[in-house]
């Protein structure tokens, strides 16, 4: 049985990649420091034989018992309500947890993914985007910690390959969504989920012109699994490329919900918030054989049942 060490394991998108891996008959370690996390995500799997898990901060060494296949690096805030919250964590899981295990890659001979995003794309003026695209990052600004953080993951996962000829994967994540994210996340789906859900307004920031692409969990963790076993070692984008504004997103969970008292309320447009977000995802139709399955009313209906319960039981 293969072994797979999965960081931020308890967090949104980990909990379904281990779900993932179990399914596809691996052994898997989760870790997580459940800054953001949350061991509800993962308690069905603590009965396993095939699962075991590790209360611990991968900004700090990192053992792991044994052998080990692959490492699969999803630990780090991920929304801006978090980031902002907590700069330095995440600049030190980007960079010091980055270094940390792709040490340990090295010391295992493992196959290292690491999770990237399309923020390092920052306020694009190229679109959609592909992965040719150097971005239009503000360093200093109030999202670079996020930004910057994976930038420079991906320069010293590239700078392990070229240098000791590590196996490395870098998959660019765009817009994700579906059951286990967190309500207070800051993220648009769990906000306006919430905000209908309660009967409260549905903040659009600016006039609600700027645009998202949203991919639903089940797609993205199909597309991870097929870059790790995959041969290519350059970034590629994983995302749904159908782009919506955020008014018309607004208009669609309204409808969606149904609850009379929810309506939209419009607040000035964060600083350096991205205009438009669409992903290029020709490298991985060409490369993975790669596109999403699910279209955005089937995955807002899941996600919508999962949020239906959790805001009911707050």
């Amino acid at each position: 049985m293969k072994r797979v060490l999965i960081t931020g394991a308890a967090g949104f998108i980990g909990s379904h990649l281990s779900d993932k891996f179990i399914k596809e008959g691996y052994h898997v370690i989760g870790m997580d420091n459940l800054i953001t996390g949350n061991l509800a995500n993962i308690e069905h799997l603590f009965k396993l034989k095939e699962f075991e898990f590790y209360h611990h901060d991968v900004s700090k060494f990192v053992h792991v018992p044994g052998d080990l296949d692959y490492i699969l690096h999803f630990a780090s805030p991920a929304s801006p309500i978090d980031y902002l919250k907590m700069p330095i964590q995440t600049l030190k899981v980007g960079s010091l947890g980055t270094h940390n295990l792709l040490g340990l890659a090295k010391s295992k001979n493992a196959r290292i993914l690491i999770a990237s995003t399309s923020e390092v794309y920052g306020d694009p003026l190229v679109h959609p985007q592909n992965e040719e695209y150097w971005g239009n990052v503000n360093p200093i600004g109030p999202r670079g910690v996020y930004d910057e953080a994976k930038r420079f993951q991906e320069a010293i996962t590239m700078a392990y390959h070229n240098f000791h000829g590590l196996e490395t994967r870098i998959v660019r994540i765009f817009n994700t969504y579906g059951p286990r994210m967190r309500v207070e996340d800051g993220r648009v789906l769990p906000a306006f989920f919430s905000q209908a859900l309660r009967g409260e307004g549905l903040t659009v920031f600016g006039d609600g012109s700027q645009t998202r692409s949203f991919c639903y969990v089940d797609d993205l963790v199909e597309g991870i699994y097929k870059l790790l076993l995959s041969d290519y070692h350059m970034p590629v984008n994983i995302g749904n490329p159908v782009e919506i504004t955020i008014r018309m997103f607004a208009d669609e969970i309204l409808e969606l919900v149904d609850n009379p008292k929810a309506h939209i309320v419009f607040k000035d447009l964060p600083v350096d918030d991205p205009k438009q977000r669409q992903p290029d995802i020709t490298k991985a139709k060409q490369i993975l054989d790669w596109t999403p399955k699910f279209d955005r009313a089937e995955g807002l209906r899941l996600t919508y049942e999962y949020f239906k319960t959790v805001v009911e039981r707050r």
